[in-house]
């Protein structure tokens, strides 16, 4: 496999769920080093991090709370220093709770867009600072989802972080275009991972339920998703900035 990314360094927030850690071994394998960030300590996650090294690549992982935007700061300072400066910037942390307009509360609402949303600002804003200082190009992918264009009744705060996330990507794309950084997003349906994953996880019952309702009647992989955010990474990828590659199973055609 050639190692397309051999000596450039991937920023991932929410570094251990499915995705991103689906992710984190795609550019891996790769040639990336990978920096990983989470809600937990390092010692939880041995293993995973074994599995990322045998790929000859060094990785670091940190526990970092992405809505405070000062840890966030001094993590990917953190980064540039031990593995180099990143150069493929992945904003994925997210978290979802079902709670309709009139069930959740002020804080809940809060907590919820300070993760999705400004979480996502402080990582793209630090690191592409970084790039801009050194004059060096980059690619950014924000992980949206499809839920950011469709009501999602149950999950207010979610869709409504999701869409402003979309248009985050789309300022940020314009300013730094002239840069050579380009910044996309992808928006995944229904994944059997991650948030959803969960969800079907603790109701088995609704696998299938759910699953007849994407045209195409097959629930993505996590694995599915991250090769899609390696092809928004892709050196040959030259022309995409701005850009939501929607990924649905053909949901958001109902």
């Amino acid at each position: 496999m050639e190692r397309i990314f051999e000596g450039q360094t991937a920023i991932i927030s929410g570094g251990m769920g499915d995705i991103g850690f689906a992710t984190a071994r795609e550019l891996a394998k790769l040639g990336a080093n990978v920096a990983l960030c989470g809600t937990r300590t390092p010692d939880t996650f041995g293993d995973q991090i074994a599995l990322l090294e045998t790929c000859r690549v060094q990785v670091d992982y940190q526990r970092v709370d992405v809505a405070d935007a000062v840890a966030v700061q001094r993590w990917i300072e953190t980064v540039n220093e031990s593995l180099g400066i990143a150069t493929l910037i992945i904003a994925n942390a997210a978290v979802t709770r079902f709670a309709g307009i009139h069930e959740i509360t002020a804080d809940e609402w809060l907590a919820d867009m300070n993760i999705n949303l400004n979480g996502a600002f402080y990582m793209t804003q630090s690191a592409t600072a970084c790039l801009l200082k050194e004059k060096l190009p980059g690619r950014v992918v924000f992980v949206g989802s499809w839920a950011a264009t469709h009501v999602h009744a149950h999950m207010p705060a979610y869709s409504v972080s999701k869409a402003g996330m979309s248009m985050l990507c789309k300022c940020m794309a314009l300013e730094l275009a002239p840069h050579r950084i380009l910044v996309n997003e992808i928006a995944p349906g229904y994944v059997n991972a991650g948030l959803s994953g969960r969800y079907l996880e603790n109701n088995p019952d609704k696998v299938d339920e759910i699953t007849q309702r994407v045209p195409i009647k097959q629930l993505m992989t996590a694995e599915e998703v991250a090769k899609q955010i390696v092809f928004l990474c892709h050196p040959e990828n030259r022309q995409m900035t701005g850009s939501t590659l929607l990924m649905d199973g053909g949901l958001s055609l109902k």
